[in-house]
């Protein structure tokens, strides 16, 4: 089985969640909704790719997020995708402002409360990523109110 790793980030701002649609430009996935997401290149660190696709997607630079939480990596797996598996590496970023610039690879987004996360159709075990970074600390900053 093959596999692959990906940061997926999600980015909080006034106890709401970022999610996005991935446009009909992507590989995978097409028009469902994600958090910000990514495949790690060759030996590079996770948190970094974070980053980088952060300010490639949603147009915020490394000084105006804070990370919040890096989740336990987990695997996740896909029915459109039956012998591939992702080796996920959630993180949790806070921005100052709800702010969007998006790029080619997302056609819409949304500020939603975390608990809506179940309303929209998105990529595989998005609300498992979610849960874990839920699950243990910061998890005021993404309670519902």
């Amino acid at each position: 089985m093959r596999s692959t790793k990906i940061v997926t980030s999600f980015v909080t701002s006034e106890e709401k969640i970022l999610i996005l649609k991935r446009s009909n430009r992507v590989k995978s996935m097409k028009g469902l909704w994600g958090a910000v997401s990514g495949i790690i290149e060759g030996q590079e660190e996770p948190l970094e790719r974070a980053k980088i696709e952060i300010f490639e997607e949603i147009g915020a630079t490394s000084d105006s997020i804070e990370l919040l939480k890096a989740g336990k990596d987990m695997m996740v797996s896909s029915p459109q995708y039956p012998d591939h598996q992702w080796q996920v590496f959630p993180f949790l970023f806070k921005k100052n402002t709800t702010e969007v610039l998006l790029n080619w690879e997302n056609s819409s987004y949304k500020w939603i409360n975390p608990n809506e996360i179940n309303q929209y159709e998105t990529v595989p075990n998005l609300n498992q990523v979610l849960l874990n970074l839920r699950s243990e600390e910061h998890t005021s900053e993404l309670q519902s109110h």
